[in-house]
C-alpha cells in the first residue's frame, strides 16, 4: 500500500515537472521510476535490458541497449525524493552496444527538499556507430535544500554519438556539483550541454571535460547560466585535441543579475596533435538593457521582462 502511494505521489510530481505521464503508462515505452532507494516501476522496451538492485541508500542500475537495436520511443527515467530529508545514491552502468540507438529522458524531482542529497555515479560505454541521447531535467522546490552531485565517465566508440543536456531551471538549485568527462574515439561526436538558473544562495560548480582521442573526433562543451540574488557559479570547460583532425569547442555564457552574485568561467583547451584544432569562448555579463527596455515598452514590468530574457537564454 505504501509503495502504491509513493508511486502515485511520484507520478503527480513527475507531471508537475513536465514529464510525460502517458509515456509512463504506455506498454510500448520503457521506463524506470525510483523514489529514494525503492524501485517503484521498471518496464523494458524491445532491445533494452534493465537490471536494478536496491541498496540501503539508493539503487544500482544496469542499462543495456542491445546490438543493432533502434529504440522507437524515448525511454523515461524518474528519480526523486519527495520528503523534506533524504539520501539517494544512484550507481548507473550503461552499455549501448554497436549500431544501437536510443533517446533517454530523465526527470529528477525534489519538490520539498530541506536537506536532501542526490548522487549519481555513472559509467557509460557507447559502442561503435551507436547513438545515445540523454536529457536530464531537474525540478526543485524553493527551499534550496538539495545537494545534487552527478558524476559521469563516458566512453564513445568509433563513429559513436553522445549527446546530453542537463537542465536545472525550476526552483532553487541548492548546491550543484556537476562533473562529466567524455573520451571520444575515431570520428565520434561528443556533446555536453548544461543549463542552470541560480538564485538566492545557490552554489553551482560545473566541470565538463572532452578528450578527443580518435582521428576526426568532434566535441562541444556548452553551458548557459543565469545568476540572481547571491548565487555563485564556477564553470570549467576543458577540451583536449589528442588526434589528427580532431575538432573541439568550449562555449560558456553566464548572465549575472544581482548585486551579490559571483561568476567564474574557466575555459581550457589543449592540443596534442598538430592537425587538431580546439577553440573556446566565454562571456560573463549582465542582462541586455536594450532588450529590457523593448519588453517594458510593450507592457511588461521589470520582473516579467527579466523572466522572458532568462527563458530565452535557457530555452
Amino acid at each position: 500500500m505504501l509503495a502504491v502511494k509513493e508511486y502515485e505521489a511520484m507520478l503527480e510530481a513527475y507531471g508537475k515537472a513536465g514529464g510525460n505521464l502517458d509515456a509512463l503508462k504506455s506498454k510500448e515505452v520503457g521506463n524506470l521510476v525510483i523514489h529514494k532507494n525503492k524501485v517503484l516501476s521498471v518496464k523494458e522496451a524491445d532491445g533494452i535490458k534493465v537490471e536494478t538492485e536496491e541498496t540501503e541508500s539508493g539503487v544500482n542500475i544496469y542499462f543495456l541497449v542491445k546490438e543493432g537495436a533502434k529504440i522507437k520511443y524515448p525511454v523515461h527515467l524518474c528519480f526523486g525524493v519527495l520528503p523534506e530529508e533524504g539520501l539517494q545514491e544512484i550507481i548507473l552502468r550503461v552499455e549501448a552496444q554497436d549500431n544501437s540507438e536510443v533517446n533517454v529522458i530523465a526527470h529528477c524531482i525534489f519538490p520539498n527538499a530541506v536537506d536532501v542529497i542526490h548522487k549519481m555515479d555513472a559509467a557509460i560505454k557507447i559502442g561503435d556507430n551507436a547513438k545515445f541521447s540523454y536529457h536530464e531535467t531537474h525540478y526543485h522546490g524553493e527551499f534550496g535544500g538539495v545537494k545534487v552531485i552527478p558524476k559521469a565517465r563516458i566512453e564513445v566508440g568509433r563513429k559513436g554519438v553522445w549527446e546530453s543536456t542537463f537542465s536545472l531551471i525550476q526552483g532553487c538549485v541548492g548546491m550543484l556539483d556537476y562533473d562529466f568527462e567524455i573520451f571520444g574515439d575515431e570520428k565520434s561526436i561528443n556533446e555536453l550541454m548544461v543549463k542552470v538558473f541560480g538564485k538566492k544562495e545557490d552554489d553551482i560548480n560545473i566541470v565538463e571535460k572532452i578528450h578527443l582521442n580518435g582521428q576526426g573526433a568532434r566535441g562541444l562543451a556548452k553551458s548557459r547560466l543565469v545568476l540572481n540574488d547571491n548565487a555563485r557559479a564556477m564553470v570549467r570547460g576543458e577540451t583536449y585535441g589528442n588526434a589528427p583532425f580532431a575538432r573541439g569547442h568550449v562555449d560558456c555564457i553566464e548572465i549575472v543579475n544581482g548585486d551579490g552574485v559571483a561568476a567564474r568561467a574557466i575555459p581550457l583547451v589543449y592540443v596534442n596533435d598538430k592537425q587538431a584544432k580546439v577553440t573556446h569562448e566565454a562571456a560573463i555579463g549582465s542582462i541586455d538593457k536594450k532588450q529590457m527596455q523593448t519588453l517594458m515598452a510593450r507592457g511588461l514590468n521589470e520582473e516579467e521582462a527579466v523572466d522572458v530574457i532568462v527563458k530565452g537564454i535557457l530555452r
